[in-house]
């Protein structure tokens, strides 16, 4: 598995990238997942979600990808007449949130190393507490600051070839 894109968190008014994946434990408690189209092998959930904590709750804000009968997802699709955010009340577990430059880069999942990960503890969509994993110090002048995903595969989309041609 191709590393993957990070969901946005903002936290402490600084937009972060996190490894973590807290829509997909609401679908698993079988909320409405919609069919996500798989663009690339970098994104095999099929969405981003941008995120944040406000007043020490956790809220969905945005939600980006696209539907495999093509159209673009949006938080309503998944959370009817909710369109700005929705409280994260499903979610209880540790958001990772990688800090400073690379240390390891892993191609699969969310493996690769950096300096520090900042994790936020959640119950029920509140954050309880936090701490900080040193993991080591980048060599001067070696890669770059915040998490990225390597290198991936896009996938062509499917023309619809129903309508008349040229």
């Amino acid at each position: 598995m191709t590393a993957q894109i990070a969901e946005k968190l903002l936290y402490l008014g600084e937009n972060f990238r996190m490894c973590s994946k807290p829509l997909s434990d609401y679908f698993a408690q079988g909320g409405f997942k919609p069919d996500f189209s798989v663009t690339c092998t970098a994104l095999w959930r099929g969405y981003v979600g941008d995120w944040e904590i406000l007043g020490d709750r956790l809220y969905l804000v945005a939600l980006c990808g696209t539907l495999e009968d093509g159209r673009e997802v949006s938080l309503e699709t998944v959370f009817p007449g909710f369109p700005d955010r929705v409280f994260a009340h499903w979610y209880s577990g540790t958001l990772r949130v990688p800090q400073g430059k690379q240390l390891e880069y892993v191609h699969m999942g969310f493996g690769s190393v950096y300096e520090r990960d900042l994790f936020l503890e959640i119950e029920q969509g509140v954050l309880v507490g936090t701490r900080v994993r040193h993991n080591g110090v980048a060599e001067s002048g070696s890669t770059h600051e915040g998490y990225r995903a390597g290198s991936m595969t896009v996938f062509p989309r499917q023309q619809n070839n129903s309508g008349g041609g040229a």
